[in-house]
């Protein structure tokens, strides 16, 4: 709860958005016996502990702690290696302890990494042991069958009995930039793929997958708050640059080795890998400019392919988590662009139209495929902000959540985990069914915000953008505010959610007296494939339906059009000083944290996916920069105040950014400010500076529109 000395802003730091004591990461036991989640103890504890949700039958479901980070390590601090660093960097994954687990296949071993030590827990009676192994150990994962541990360390994959004898390694790197069983950058970053092995169903072999980024062009990170500290370096493959060499190598625990062969010149992106006992196993493989992609059957034994399925597209090909994969009966199932559809195909079926549009397969049955998914163009009525999970048969389509609002879940047997959040409730809660029925909910120790939403959702615009809006809620009627966009505007970052907790932050600004507009225009996800993919080739599109948003909402909300100011982060970052920059007739100031100003320093994946190879499609590249001569000629006469934020330590949207566009504005004779974060990454995670940002985000702003604060808070409350 709120006291008189506690701000909002440092609230929302210190339980990490109100996650922290929230359940997650749920797998659930084919028997449907057990669920085994990670839960920290309280809503500001960053320290994950693994659990487990008895549901035997004849007793009442029951839940038991099973590992404690602080007593497993004595109460002493982690050590995180390099790797585990870059790897939760990657995940955006900013708790500590134990932030992941994986079991065996039948959910009685979960095995865990702990300061880079390797522990190993038994779901049924709670017994946790250490493995002393080499470390630091990365991604330590469990054979099906739950006699061996596969896990990556010193750039090897290596394999030990349950029991932490005979350990061994499978597989070695010949050299300092090869890593085993690791995913190389853009594969961790952007095409969701976090793994580097797979374990065969027969728990005899492992896909393993090797990089080399000695391609890679290297940066160098360093700490100008400690000159006396070496640069770090990085390697970081920008648009247009080579990425690293990838390949997958089938390896059995007999020392055999195959490699998985296909055209790697041709397909260089190991997208997805899927092992389970209805086929062979299956790799998704995509060309560099992401137009063609190719899922292909891979023998084991001798590392041959052949193609099942070759796909194109003319924009690009979308990827999705968990798919593609086989069905218990053989059957690929996949997501598609079809018809102007996100449809889900089982074998050659298309079993859902314009009226879904699927966000992710979460399981696969005998008889049925369990999807999350939101409503499509084609639907009867638009549920703005909403995401459903669905049962999708051969006969028809069966919605497993009822409330409005977001919801997602894991299933494994009869037992479904559905996690939901709507508008009206803090957090999410998660129910778990048994044949449909409730029979327990998983406690969440997660902080209550002390702060609701007065949001609206509405659309906005001929093109009907979604959009939520936000006022104070000490808002008199009749009385224009000022108006704050607070977008992310841009792929893969949707922010209009029916969900509480999603608009916390957006309604602390608006208290401080504005009217704050969350828009997501083209290029965001969740409506249809053509929206996503109208800004290829052309990523100031996101810019114009800000506009149109603002303009139209005027119509409908006390807007004061003549002070109107916009703030982001990465995506929104860039669109915030677009914003001031090419349109200061209608944007009075803005703050960009991390803009991605400069194209051409952003990763291959992601932005020759929108903009192509600089080397060809230069102009796109030219035409969307802040920091270009074209870029900035593209910008009024007329200055607005801009403040630009950004984290020295970033790995992902490098400091060059903000450092270029600061020189291109200052070289332009453009006043702005730039507030550099030391030690800071990608994530603010440190408590005190996320929430300070907040509050010389509000204090800039303020000054920057000539605004007095506001009756009934300030921005320190």
């Amino acid at each position: 709860m709120q006291t008189d000395t506690e701000s909002f802003p440092r609230r929302y730091a210190r339980t990490q958005r109100f996650t922290l004591g929230a359940p997650r990461a749920f797998t659930v036991a084919p028997d449907g016996s057990r669920v085994v989640f990670l839960r920290s103890r309280s809503g500001t504890d960053r320290a994950g502990a693994l659990w487990v949700l008895d549901l035997r039958p004849g007793q009442e479901p029951a839940e038991r702690l099973v590992a404690d980070p602080v007593a497993l390590l004595g109460g002493g601090e982690e050590d995180l290696s390099p790797q585990e660093r870059a790897r939760r960097e990657r995940s955006r994954e900013g708790g500590a302890g134990i932030v992941s687990h994986a079991t065996d296949a039948a959910a009685d071993l979960a095995c865990f990494a702990l300061s880079g030590r390797l522990f190993c827990a038994a779901t049924a009676d709670g017994a946790v042991r250490e493995l002393r192994v080499p470390g630091p150990v990365t991604d330590p994962r469990p054979s099906p069958d739950g006699r061996l541990v596969a896990y990556a360390a010193g750039g090897a994959l290596r394999v030990v009995g349950a029991d932490g004898e005979g350990d061994r390694a499978l597989a070695e790197p010949e050299s300092g930039t090869v890593a085993y069983g690791l995913a190389e950058f853009v594969a961790a970053e952007e095409m969701g793929r976090d793994r580097g092995f797979w374990w065969s169903p027969g728990s005899d072999r492992l896909l393993v997958a090797r990089y080399d980024d000695a391609p890679v062009r290297r940066w160098w990170i360093a700490d100008p708050a400690n000159p006396g500290s070496e640069p770090r370096a990085h390697a970081y493959p920008a648009a247009g640059t080579p990425n690293a060499d990838v390949q997958l190598f089938a390896l059995g625990l007999d020392g055999s080795r195959a490699e998985v062969v296909w055209d790697r010149e041709a397909f260089p992106y190991l997208a997805r890998v899927h092992w389970s006992a209805a086929g062979s196993p299956l790799i998704l493989v995509q060309s560099r400019d992401q137009r063609t992609q190719l899922t292909l059957a891979v023998d084991p034994d001798t590392g041959a392919t052949r193609t099942v399925l070759r796909e194109k597209d003319p924009t690009w090909l979308e990827l999705f988590a968990a798919t593609p994969c086989w069905s218990p009966g053989g059957e690929l199932v996949r997501i598609t662009d079809e018809s102007g559809a996100r449809a889900l195909a089982v074998g050659d079926r298309t079993l859902t139209d314009a009226r879904l549009h699927l966000r992710a397969v979460l399981d696969v049955g005998e008889d049925d495929v369990l999807v999350s998914a939101s409503a499509g163009e084609g639907a009867r009525e638009a549920e703005l902000g909403e995401v459903h999970v669905h049962r999708v048969t051969a006969d028809g389509v069966e919605r497993v959540s009822r409330e409005p609002g977001v919801h997602t879940a894991v299933r494994s047997g009869g037992v479904t985990v559905l996690v939901s959040s709507v508008l009206d409730r803090p957090g999410a809660v998660a129910r778990v069914l048994r044949d449909g029925e409730e029979v327990a909910r998983i406690a969440s120790h997660a902080a209550d915000p002390g702060l609701t939403p007065r949001i609206s959702l509405t659309e906005a615009g001929a093109r009907r953008i979604p959009c939520a809006v936000l006022l104070p809620a000490h808002h008199r009627a009749g009385d224009l505010l000022p108006v704050l966009m607070d977008p992310y505007g841009g792929p893969h970052g949707q922010r209009v959610y029916a969900a509480h907790n999603a608009h916390l932050t957006s309604q602390w600004l608006a208290d401080q007296g504005f009217a704050v507009i969350v828009a997501d225009g083209r290029g965001t996800p969740g409506r249809s494939p053509a929206w996503e993919k109208a800004v290829a080739g052309d990523l100031t599109l996101a810019l114009e339906d800000q506009i149109d948003a603002l303009h139209d909402l005027a119509e409908r909300y006390p807007l004061d059009l003549t002070r109107v100011a916009i703030r982001g982060w990465s995506f929104g970052g860039y669109l915030a000083a677009l914003a001031v920059l090419r349109r200061p007739d209608v944007f009075a100031a803005g703050v960009a944290g991390a803009p991605v100003s400069d194209l051409r320093l952003y990763d291959t994946h992601y932005t020759e996916r929108y903009l192509g190879d600089p080397a060809v499609d230069g102009d796109a590249y030219a035409a969307s920069s802040l920091v270009t001569d074209e870029g900035l000629s593209g910008a009024a006469e007329t200055v607005r105040p801009l403040m630009v934020i950004h984290g020295l330590a970033d790995d992902n949207v490098v400091v060059a950014h903000s450092l270029r566009l600061s020189s291109a504005l200052l070289a332009a004779g453009r006043p702005h400010e730039v507030l550099p974060l030391s030690g800071v990454t990608h994530m603010t995670p440190q408590e005190r500076v996320a929430e300070n940002l907040l509050l010389l985000q509000v204090d800039f702003l303020r000054r920057s529109l000539g605004l007095t604060p506001p009756r009934g808070g300030s921005a320190v409350g």
